[in-house]
């Protein structure tokens, strides 16, 4: 059962484009169904049926969490269960096309209603406390800065910052192609700021950071090889706390704030999607949602009949 799976992780990886963060989590959720269905002495594929794929989901529903006390009655979250049915389903299309399985009995699967959770942003103020560069000036701080300062510029997803390499920064035109989900490419603005700070860190700091097998990413650690995505997610958090801002900080959240930043101050919602590689205008809508809050913060505060 193990091989096909391996077979549906090629064609994402080659075919599909998906990112290594997608292929890891499909490879562990169907992971997890071949070693459940092997304690059902199901045998292969061709021997699961609907009944077998709805047992193991109320399995997992009902199932602790590995990562919590015995004494938690915390179970498996709507989104995870999601996320099962989702790999399912998509690699039983892969194996129908294929003519591996005669049909595809996981399009019968119905995915449970997920809420929207309204993305967190930083406001005005905190990204101006987290900009303020760190003394003394390092290189490691001087890629910090650099860091910040093109997520939020940007908006680019954390592994694309990662994944930055030289030859796609074109700072004099003032603007960075980007790789995004799906290997798709996309050209993104730099502003003034960015610029400077990309600058600084590429004629001072990462100079100093390179070692003879250092790859051609943007942004060094201090080994001088790329940053893994923890590393890089641990120095943001670190430059939060410098800056004192108390409440967990995510690159996601720089993110998050370049498009609700843009969209408050008058952005078209279609430019939007493409700075951000959304390929649905589905998926940038939830920006609306939290200008809409911040517009009834606005009226509740000056309006004289609240």
């Amino acid at each position: 059962m193990q091989n096909l799976v391996e077979d549906f992780l090629q064609h994402l990886r080659n075919e599909k484009g998906q990112s290594d963060h997608t292929q890891k989590t499909y490879a562990g959720l169907l992971g997890r169904f071949v070693r459940w269905a092997g304690e059902q002495n199901l045998k292969n594929w061709k021997s699961v049926e609907l009944p077998h794929l709805t047992a193991f989901l109320l399995h997992e529903q009902q199932r602790k969490l590995e990562t919590v006390p015995e004494s938690s009655l915390r179970k498996l979250a709507t989104s995870s269960v999601y996320l099962e049915i989702a790999a399912l389903r998509s690699f039983y299309k892969y194996c129908e096309s294929e003519d591996f399985l005669p049909r595809n009995i996981a399009g019968q699967l119905s995915l449970p209603r997920r809420w929207k959770t309204l993305p967190k942003t930083l406001s005005g103020a905190e990204i101006d406390r987290l900009m303020e560069p760190m003394v003394p000036t390092e290189p490691s701080t001087l890629c910090d800065q650099a860091i910040l300062e093109l997520a939020y510029a940007s908006g680019l997803r954390l592994a694309e910052l990662r994944n930055l390499r030289l030859e796609q920064l074109h700072l004099d035109a003032g603007f960075v192609t980007v790789i995004g989900k799906g290997n798709k490419e996309r050209v993104v603005p730099v502003g003034t700021k960015a610029i400077e700070a990309l600058q600084s860190y590429l004629a001072g700091g990462r100079p100093k950071l390179v070692r003879a097998k250092s790859p051609g990413a943007v942004f060094l650690t201090q080994r001088g090889s790329s940053f893994a995505a923890p590393t890089m997610w641990l120095r943001i958090k670190n430059r939060a706390r410098y800056a004192g801002i108390s409440r967990n900080i995510t690159p996601h959240m720089l993110r998050h704030s370049f498009a609700t930043h843009l969209l408050e101050n008058g952005a078209d919602l279609r430019v939007i999607q493409e700075l951000l590689g959304h390929s649905s205008i589905g998926t940038t809508q939830v920006y609306t949602h939290v200008t809409g809050n911040r517009l009834r913060e606005v009226h509740r505060k000056f309006h004289p009949r609240p």
